[in-house]
């Protein structure tokens, strides 16, 4: 990723409290050539996916057809996901979207947008948005810049 991603995607994550740490997990996507087996990349990817994942989280993945959620519904469900207790892993597919096993998986589908987003942007967008919600819920002063 470009060196303006990883800063911006490290400005919101360092802002979190150590009770709510954020940590990116990277799956290299596999190689897409000319003739690849796509359907056979996206299960490994997957695979990857699910086996970097601790046992007992929660799984939401994001997807263009999940639950559009506005701020203060992700402050919600921010809220829902801290007092469940367990970890929460939010799977953010490749070129091709998720495998259908990590869509299986998980608890809540989440739609960040109906546009197709670039994946840099997800990063910062995620990390932002999950960090807003955190103020709300906090009545820290960020939601209301």
């Amino acid at each position: 990723m470009p060196k303006w991603v990883t800063e911006g995607f490290n400005e919101y994550t360092r802002r979190f409290p150590r009770d709510m740490s954020f940590h990116l997990v990277e799956i290299p996507p596999g190689k897409r050539g000319k003739n690849a087996d796509i359907a056979r990349i996206l299960e490994k990817e997957g695979e990857q996916m699910l086996a970097a994942i601790p046992k007992g989280s929660r799984i939401v993945t994001l997807e263009v057809l999940g639950k559009p959620w506005d701020t203060p519904e992700l402050a919600r469900q921010l809220d829902r996901w801290q007092n469940d207790g367990r970890d929460v892993a939010l799977l953010v597919g490749g070129p091709e979207g998720l495998a259908p096993a990590c869509i299986a998986a998980s608890e809540q589908k989440w739609s960040l947008s109906n546009l197709t987003l670039p994946h840099p942007l997800v990063r910062i967008f995620l990390a932002e948005s999950l960090y807003r919600a955190w103020s709300v819920n906090n009545n820290h002063p960020y939601h209301r810049e």
